[in-house]
């Protein structure tokens, strides 16, 4: 099997699951229970939540553990909107955020808020100056994505982050689900308020994430409850899940250090040989783009199609989003580019991790060439 879709979710390490078979078993009790048992749990949520502050930059009371990315961006943008609504209505996003994001501005926009889409380049990047021109006195919040879940174009989020520092009272969200462990990010020094990692992208379990929230930035709760997460975010911590999430954001990073250049060496290496395929176009920049994400369509062939077709091949690749594959729409990501809908219909994503090596490239592309052949002889 060769796995290439690891922007949807990426496979567990294997010490991540030892960790959390070993909290599961040994460390179940409840944290907020008084009892010893109780105790050893809180004792190694607390161990988490500060090796996690302290691989991100940050402090440790500035990191809210979640159930993940949606749950994160939608605490980040509903609980920043409800909180601030006396300082103003109005939010500023890009037409090519994660659905989570999307659709918890549409449902402020429902509520009374003024939600405004900045439009990106062809290359899938937003333009400051475009942010800038939309900030008005109703201005609370502004919320970007760092890497586009799509086409891994990577947005200025410093340059964001020193526009918005200028006015005291906007706040700055980023979604950082897909450039954790890949790209480089300094939550303080992009100025940034408020900002959501996920696990399962980074070879943790699904189910566990987390929000950075900076010291001084207060939310309105979504959930009600026992008061957890410092009356933020009411429910019986995942201890189990939260340590293996440490566990997995730790050996991430140690791979970041040692193997993103060999990661972008074979990014460069599959963009290479898709480009000499007769009718593909590929859509992710070469520049201002992170190393594990291309996106590309293939003329007059459905999506849906050719990752069958290579999955035959026990090649697994996507099309959009993991959260919008099941809708036959084209992507709206592709679509805020400027790229015709029937090549956005046909786009593919091959997202690679640092397990993926040269060898499996290769049989990549000789496995593109070859479906790509064979349709077309089915197809005339």
């Amino acid at each position: 099997m060769i796995y290439l879709d690891n922007s949807a979710t990426t496979k567990p390490y294997r010490e991540v699951l030892e960790s959390f078979n070993k909290v599961s078993t040994e460390y179940f009790g409840n944290p907020s229970s008084l009892h010893g048992l109780g105790g050893n749990a809180e004792k190694l949520l607390s161990q988490a939540r500060e090796q996690i502050s302290k691989l991100l930059k940050v402090q440790t009371k500035e990191i809210l553990f979640t159930s993940g990315g949606t749950e994160s961006n939608n605490i980040a943008i509903k609980g920043t909107a409800l909180m601030y609504r006396g300082r103003g209505r109005h939010i500023i996003t890009t037409e090519i955020e994660h659905p989570s994001v999307k659709e918890s501005m549409e449902q402020l926009r429902e509520l009374g808020f003024q939600i405004t889409y900045i439009p990106v380049d062809s290359d899938g990047t937003v333009r400051v100056t475009d942010i800038e021109k939309a900030i008005s006195e109703e201005t609370i919040l502004v919320s970007v994505m760092h890497v586009n879940n799509e086409t891994g174009s990577i947005q200025p989020i410093k340059e964001i982050g020193q526009l918005i520092k200028k006015y005291s009272k906007i706040l700055f969200h980023v979604d950082y689900v897909q450039g954790i462990g890949k790209v480089p990010l300094h939550f303080h020094d992009c100025q940034i308020d408020l900002c959501t990692i996920s696990g399962h992208k980074f070879h943790g379990l699904k189910g566990t994430g987390a929000l950075f929230i900076r010291q001084g930035v207060k939310i309105s709760p979504l959930f009600s409850g026992g008061g957890q997460e410092w009356r933020q975010r009411s429910g019986t911590e995942n201890v189990a899940g939260i340590v293996a999430m440490a566990k997995a954001l730790r050996l991430t990073l140690q791979r970041q250090e040692n193997s993103v250049a060999e990661m972008r060496k074979i990014k460069d290496f599959i963009r290479i040989g898709l480009e000499k395929i007769d009718g593909i176009k590929i859509h992710t920049p070469v520049l201002h783009c992170a190393p594990h994400i291309i996106n590309f369509s293939i003329h007059d062939f459905k999506a849906e199609v050719f990752v069958h077709a290579l999955e035959e091949k026990g090649i697994y690749v996507s099309t959009t989003s993991a959260c919008s594959s099941k809708i036959k729409k084209p992507s709206s990501t592709l679509l805020a580019m400027g790229v015709p809908e029937e090549e956005a219909l046909s786009s593919i994503r091959v997202s690679l991790s640092y397990e993926n090596t040269m060898e499996e490239a290769t049989q990549f592309i000789e496995s593109v060439n070859e479906a790509v052949t064979r349709l077309r002889k089915v197809m005339n």
